[in-house]
């Protein structure tokens, strides 16, 4: 059944995949003088870091229901402080870019400092996709076992 707090995985890797492709480009785009290049970072920085602010609130809202002490919580403040860090560097970075490019100053030194806040970002994005994995894979946040000991187990083979 869904529930509200299923949005925050079905979310989360639209932001990673676009920020990481529009980092790629934008890193191409120092050695490639195609205009597509820079065009196609810039646009996929924004809607990343939009992305980034969906994945940060519906994660917030998730994590809110766990009340526990323990190594669940504190792997769970660990996940929310690396999700604050990438979400403020990824902000940051689709603001100064906007700025720049609006007063069409993205170039040179410019251009190479912003790339640079991207890559940040982006190794923040990573980091706290590793501690979002953690807490699934090793503290089972948000699984629901069912070992079959309920009563509608096996009834898939009956005619």
């Amino acid at each position: 059944m869904f529930d509200t707090t299923h949005l925050h995985p079905m979310i989360v890797h639209f932001p990673i995949a676009l920020l990481i492709v529009g980092f790629l480009f934008d890193a191409v785009s120092l050695f490639v003088k195609k205009e597509f290049f820079s065009t196609a970072g810039f646009y996929l920085l924004i809607l990343g870091t939009l992305g980034v602010v969906a994945a940060f609130f519906t994660g917030s809202y998730a994590g809110g229901g766990i009340s526990e002490a323990g190594s669940l919580k504190q792997a769970l403040e660990t996940h929310e402080g690396a999700a604050e860090l990438a979400l403020w560097l990824m902000i940051i970075t689709a603001v100064v870019r906007i700025a720049l490019v609006i007063a069409k100053k993205y170039e040179g030194g410019f251009k190479y400092a912003v790339v640079f806040l991207f890559l940040l970002g982006v190794l923040a994005i990573a980091r706290t996709g590793y501690y979002g994995g953690d807490l699934v894979f090793r503290h089972a946040a948000g699984v629901q076992f069912n070992l079959g000991l309920d009563s509608g187990a096996g009834d898939s083979e009956k005619e």
